[in-house]
């Protein structure tokens, strides 16, 4: 595994251990050379999964995609990087757990939505006003209301 702090390849396991439920592994590494120490994930590549998007187009899934949006609506907020971590792994589990060839657009905001409304409700606000095309600030009024 190649040191992000310094390049080099030769790093030793200092420990494993299983989260996601079981579909990942995460690794504490040290550097050999320099002795920084680092975080590494081992998961299955390519969830096979299709997003179906508003104009009907297919794309592959992509959970940084989904991870830069809930980002954006986060910023500012007392939200750490690893509760974004999480809820996107939560989204893409739920995704999965459908056992369907395609997603819509529209269940993947769902998901998003409901979950980010448990983390931080002004980072759901934000999300919902681009997820849900907010035009005026009666959107907002009602958005808030529902809540």
């Amino acid at each position: 595994m190649k040191c992000p702090f310094c390049g080099k390849i030769d790093s030793h396991v200092l420990e494993s251990r299983v989260v996601d439920g079981g579909i990942t592994i995460r690794r504490r590494r040290k550097c050999l050379y320099c002795k920084n120490r680092f975080t590494t994930f081992e998961r299955v590549r390519g969830t096979g999964l299709w997003v179906v998007k508003k104009d009907g187009k297919k794309e592959l899934f992509d959970k940084e995609k989904i991870k830069r949006g809930i980002l954006r609506a986060v910023q500012k907020r007392p939200v750490s990087l690893e509760d974004v971590d999480e809820l996107v792994d939560d989204v893409e589990r739920e995704m999965l757990r459908k056992r369907l060839q395609e997603v819509t657009t529209k269940q993947i905001g769902r998901a998003v939505l409901r979950k980010l409304k448990k983390v931080d409700k002004v980072a759901w606000l934000r999300f919902a006003s681009v997820y849900l095309e907010f035009e005026d600030l009666k959107d907002f009024g009602r958005a808030i209301n529902k809540a």
